[in-house]
């Protein structure tokens, strides 16, 4: 399926570009440093991002042979257009030393088991769940928002080794976690990748 790009999306990834230069990222990572900068119109996540292009490669190969996308809230869904995804956050509920967004993890492993796309935009505690998880997921995206553990829970993600996308700041949210998905999504599949 080609996506049809909108001239208004044409022009606005134009003057991005006129104002920031991404041509020295490689592929996929320039491709969600520029998906993540356009939906939130914020230059400053060129530098404050953190991923590996070998990672995302892996990861985009694993998303077009069909891997699970897992989200955290109902709002990243929505923003990814062109995947189902699974959020359990209507079916969980808060409990001792356990947030609803962190059961919604508990919930969603369970049904989807290892290898799925992981996208967290909403609540550090529900990446700090993942983190606790054997989920040996092709990617998590991490990047959730807020001025209390989302820094310390992005930090725990890159220490944890696992591939990841996250960044720095206490930015973050649904659409940028959401963009960050949709760029591996609307990446072009490689050759090579088609014949693995």
């Amino acid at each position: 399926m080609t996506r049809v790009v909108h001239p208004i999306e044409q022009e606005s990834y134009r003057r991005l570009r006129a104002r920031l230069d991404t041509s020295h990222f490689p592929p996929l990572t320039r491709a969600v440093v520029e998906r993540v900068v356009h939906s939130a119109a914020d230059l400053e996540y060129a530098n404050d991002l953190v991923m590996d292009e070998g990672e995302l490669a892996t990861a985009h190969a694993a998303l077009h042979a069909g891997a699970r996308v897992v989200v955290d809230v109902e709002m990243v869904g929505a923003g990814i257009t062109r995947r189902e995804t699974v959020c359990r956050l209507r079916d969980a509920e808060s409990g001792a030393g356990l947030t609803r967004s962190a059961h919604a993890i508990r919930l969603a492993y369970e049904q989807v088991g290892p290898g799925a796309l992981w996208v967290i935009g909403n609540a550090p505690t529900a990446l700090e769940e993942l983190l606790t998880l054997d989920a040996a997921p092709a990617l998590v995206i991490g990047l959730p928002v807020g001025f209390v553990g989302a820094v310390e829970s992005k930090a725990a993600l890159r220490e944890s080794g696992l591939p990841a996308v996250s960044n720095v700041s206490e930015k973050g949210g649904s659409a940028v976690a959401a963009a960050a998905l949709n760029a591996l999504l609307y990446h072009p599949v490689s050759h090579s990748e088609e014949q693995s």
